[in-house]
Order: structure tokens, then sequence, then C-alpha cells
């Protein structure tokens, strides 16, 4: 084990005044026809992206291949960056960052491949870009809309709470 690596190395005085953020990693997969393939948690009244909680000293895109892994049982690579969303506080939880990737289109194959862990996720569903302010939490549909945006457009979405920030 390194320094690096010891939890008993004690933090820089500096980096111990820093702020502390939780951080996750959702990934953008869709299918032949343009739909995004969206997860139903069995703790939460509505749908999700695939992704989750990136670990500590895990990079954000390998977190995000991770969760498409533990989620959807399909190892495969995860594309560039579509968007980052700051996420502000709330009770009993700290602000954070959530990072969106592209997944790419999934193959006939791929999807028929796909198999969830039942403790975690109920089923999965491909919606339409105008079906997701139904099926998504309000600022997980204007996340997942401006993510399709910048795919289409090339870019990277800057946001605050789901919002373009100022």
């Amino acid at each position: 084990m390194t320094m690096d690596e010891s939890p008993a190395v004690p933090l820089d005085p500096y980096a111990a005044t820093l702020a502390r953020k939780w951080m996750a990693a959702t990934v953008v997969l869709r299918d032949a026809a343009g739909r995004v393939l969206l997860v139903d948690p069995t703790y939460k009244p509505l749908f999700e992206l695939p992704g989750g909680a990136v670990e500590g000293n895990e990079p954000p895109r390998a977190a995000a291949r991770r969760e498409v892994l533990e989620e959807l049982g399909l190892d495969r690579p995860v594309g560039r960056l579509l968007g980052a969303d700051w996420v502000p506080p709330r009770p009993g939880w700290p602000d954070g960052m959530i990072l969106i990737y592209d997944g790419g289109v999934l193959t006939t194959e791929e999807i028929a491949a796909i198999r969830l862990p039942p403790q975690e996720l109920a089923g999965w569903v491909f919606a339409a870009p105008d079906r997701l302010a139904a099926l998504l939490p309000e600022r997980l549909a204007r996340r997942v809309i401006a993510c399709l945006g910048a795919l289409e457009a090339g870019t990277v979405a800057c946001l605050e709470d789901g919002h373009p920030a100022p």
C-alpha cells in the first residue's frame, strides 16, 4: 500500500478545508429508434438512467461502465461526456455532481441480453424523448433532454440542477 492509498495518512491542511461533494455517473443508452433506456428502481417512484455513485478513488467513466454492468449485465465501453450537472444540497445530503456519459446505441443482441438485479431494479423501458418528462423526475428529465441536445450538437451540457448554467 502506498502513502496515497493509506487511510492513516492525514490530509494536507489545505485539502482538509475543501468542501466535500458526492459524485455519480450515469449513462444515456439508446436503441436504433433514438429512444432512451430508463431503469425502474425498486426504491424510487419514477424511472432513472442507469448509473450510480462513484466510489472512492474510482474514475467517473469507470464508475459509469461498472454501473451499466451491475445494473444491466452489459459490459460495454462508455463514450464521451455529454453533461455535468451540479445538484444543490437537500436535507440530509450535501451538494453533488452528476456526470452523464454517452452509452451509444444498443444492438438487438445487447437489448436481449439485459439482465437486471431484482433487488435494485424492477424493470426497464425505452422512452422517446417526448415521453421523458412523464417518466422521470423533473430535474432528471431536464438533464437527459439537455444531454440529448449536447449529443446532437457535439457539445457538453453544463447544468445546475438540470438547468443550463448561466
